[in-house]
């Protein structure tokens, strides 16, 4: 699968930004040593605010690759340096150390943000790029909108499954990607409702990997459908054997092959390889498997994961 582009979150441990001679080099890049010009929270202290959508420049929430930027934050400012994010894991708020920075921008829970609009109804922050100690202030053009709790409940008189439903955009965006693929399975691009493989023989097992969020990847579990992988065991194989490699199951389920997920010393062993394992996904996996093709907004399309298969011979 191709590796997303434009991540929600990147990591980031520094904590003040100054101002320093190196950055000249680029002026967009700024580092702060003062205390002045620090954005206050104090007129939404303990307001619950609750994300609906996150979006790029376009307007659009999904890239081509099928990643989606998906709205899943609920924060409360405590205060000017804490923070309470909600943890879809844990089902409860979590307090956070929240550090300041010049021109509206804050870290907490080591994602830096830049404040663009901020009133008791509704929050949108820019997510900033880092690099080590130093900060982008250009941001990644990714912005994410709040609207506060009260403001959904008692004014919109709605909710946020509401308010989070797909634009006509985006909607139209994966209907171009869908019939892109359906007439070239190669343009196969992430499914947000994965394949599911199930065996329909008591000989093969199938397994899928799962994807935990937690605060080291900000309870982002969108790896689960940006990669999704299955182990795959076969019992009363032919031979003892063991493949990792991709396939790609077209809009009507059928399975072609992708690409081996190793790397080779020669071209010879690449191309032995693929033989082998494309013989038993010919012979096993389009014998054995029943299969759901992937969908996007309820759009099936085709979409790319990955196998590891090993061959057991009983003895």
């Amino acid at each position: 699968m191709t590796p997303k582009t434009n991540l929600p979150f990147l990591p980031l441990f520094a904590v003040i930004l100054c101002v320093t001679q190196a950055c000249k080099e680029n002026p967009k890049i700024v580092k702060h040593r003062g205390e002045r010009d620090l954005i206050s929270f104090k007129t939404v202290q303990g307001i619950g605010y609750s994300e609906i959508s996150r979006r790029t420049a376009t307007g659009l929430s999904f890239n081509e690759y099928g990643y989606h930027l998906e709205p899943q934050w609920q924060i409360n400012f405590v205060s000017n340096d804490s923070a309470s994010i909600y943890s879809p894991t844990k089902g409860q708020f979590i307090n956070f150390p929240l550090t300041r920075g010049y021109d509206s921008i804050f870290n907490t829970a080591r994602v830096w943000f830049k404040v663009k609009i901020m009133n008791k109804d509704s929050l949108k922050l820019e997510l900033i790029d880092s690099y080590g100690d130093t900060v982008d202030t250009r941001g990644a053009k990714i912005y994410m909108l709040f609207y506060a709790d009260n403001y959904i409940k008692n004014t919109l008189h709605t909710n946020t499954t509401v308010l989070k439903r797909a634009s006509a955009r985006d909607s139209l965006f994966i209907r171009a990607l869908s019939d892109a693929s359906n007439k070239d399975y190669t343009q196969a691009f992430a499914a947000t409702q994965p394949v599911t493989l199930t065996s329909n023989n008591p000989k093969v097992r199938v397994k899928k990997w799962t994807v935990e969020g937690d605060i080291l990847n900000h309870f982002d579990t969108s790896d689960e459908y940006m990669n999704p992988t299955f182990d795959i065991v076969i019992n009363k194989a032919h031979a003892d054997f063991y493949y990792s490699f991709s396939i790609i199951i077209d809009s009507k389920g059928a399975i072609h092959y992708g690409k081996p997920l190793i790397p080779f010393l020669g071209e010879g062993l690449r191309k032995n390889y693929i033989q082998q394992s494309e013989a038993v996904m010919e012979s096993y996996l389009k014998k054995y498997l029943a299969v759901k093709p992937g969908s996007t907004l309820g759009i099936i399309h085709a979409s790319e994961i990955n196998l590891h298969v090993g061959g057991k011979v009983d003895r």
